[in-house]
């Protein structure tokens, strides 16, 4: 597939000289002003490289340049221009960010070599991008799969409050939902060095004794401290660090934080992590939110909101049974996913996509799996 170049110049003669020299060689399109051709950048479908005039009404080309930076970072810049001078390459350099400075009239050899240039620079800026996205991906769901390899307990609480997350973490507006995601993942990773039985304890709704409970507030500075050696990482694990700070500053750790000065991640698993443990213990939405109004300081008020308003969501679900032939993703596991010998494949409450559902047919086609499926659709 052809790199895009996108190519801005207030003179359409020059538009369409440049565009010949690279027609065949680049997906290029063109623009004569520079704040409709800001409109035209789209992460979904980046440029490689911008080519970009000097002096064009509206918007001159250092600042359209700085510009391109903000709204995408890792598409190259160039400067091609008629009005050369040291001044505007300095500038050009260090508020544009420019890969090249270039001036006309430009021989074609010499524009096709730096763009060739630019596209490598590109290619070489998101494949290190793309590596290290797998990597930490990779990294994060070995972890989540350790900790439910050991821990099956607490590789079920992920599943489960992997939902609730996403949802109140939507309604608070964040772009980055991934970093939430990937906190909950690894939320339970210091469960890890709890006695047998500890988890269950808790699920049962009973108090932990004194031992217990202080090697269950460790538990999520020992994540921190696994999670913020891994590279980019590092407000990830103040999340986690922060699940079991309560909005009054109640809670580990205890420092002087509180309120909205804790980590809006660390906030949202407290309150997601909490209400999945009282509905483990009642099995009813109505009985577990109830629980946590009773000491509703210990949350951000307008999380505890935006959750009552997703069981208001969900109380719309139906249960309904279905075959294999019938899932899809959005569907939420109303009953434990078994084998035909009994043996649990996936918990209940899980929310369907289209790996689980992949999941659900590789366990169908080597064991077999005991039908119908109980699940909740939206009504």
């Amino acid at each position: 597939m052809k790199s895009r170049i996108l190519l801005v110049d207030d003179e359409p003669n020059v538009l369409s000289a440049l565009k010949r020299q690279l027609r065949g060689i680049y997906d290029v399109e063109t623009e004569e002003d520079p704040t409709i051709a800001l409109l035209s950048l789209n992460n979904k479908n980046p440029f490689a490289a911008v080519v970009s005039d000097y002096r064009m009404p509206k918007m001159n080309g250092i600042e359209f340049l700085r510009e391109v930076r903000k709204r995408s970072s890792e598409t190259t810049r160039i400067m091609l221009t008629g009005y050369a001078d040291l001044d505007n390459a300095i500038r050009a350099v260090n508020d544009g960010h420019v890969f090249r400075f270039l001036t006309k009239p430009c021989e074609k050899e010499v524009l096709l070599e730096n763009l060739k240039e630019a596209v490598n620079q590109y290619d070489l800026v998101t494949g290190k991008r793309i590596l290290l996205e797998k990597t930490l991906k990779g990294s994060v769901e070995l972890l989540g799969e350790i900790t439910s390899l050991v821990k099956p307990e607490a590789g079920a609480r992920i599943n489960r409050v992997r939902r609730y997350v996403r949802y109140l973490a939507k309604k608070k507006g964040v772009k980055d939902l991934w970093r939430y995601d990937m906190a909950t993942m690894l939320s339970q990773l210091g469960t890890l060095i709890l006695p047998p039985g500890t988890l269950d304890v808790l699920l049962e709704g009973k108090e932990l004794n004194p031992e217990q409970l202080q090697i269950f507030e460790m538990h999520p500075v020992i994540a921190k401290s696994l999670v913020s050696k891994l590279p980019r990482l590092e407000a990830l694990a103040e999340m986690i660090a922060y699940q079991l700070k309560g909005f009054d500053g109640s809670g580990t750790p205890r420092d002087a934080v509180k309120g909205e000065k804790i980590p809006l991640g660390g906030r949202i698993l407290r309150v997601a992590l909490d209400y999945d443990l009282h509905l483990q213990h009642f099995e009813n939405p109505k009985k577990a939110f109830a629980k946590l109004e009773k000491v509703a300081e210990v949350y951000d008020p307008e999380l505890l909101y935006y959750l009552e308003g997703m069981l208001g969501v969900e109380a719309r679900y139906i249960i309904k049974e279905v075959g294999l032939k019938h899932l899809y993703s959005g569907m939420i596991l109303y009953e434990d996913v078994t084998s035909k010998h009994g043996a649990m494949l996936l918990r209940k409450s899980l929310e369907l996509d289209k790996d689980k559902i992949d999941r659900i047919h590789m366990f169908d086609e080597k064991i077999g799996i005991k039908l119908p499926l109980l699940v909740l659709v939206s009504e």
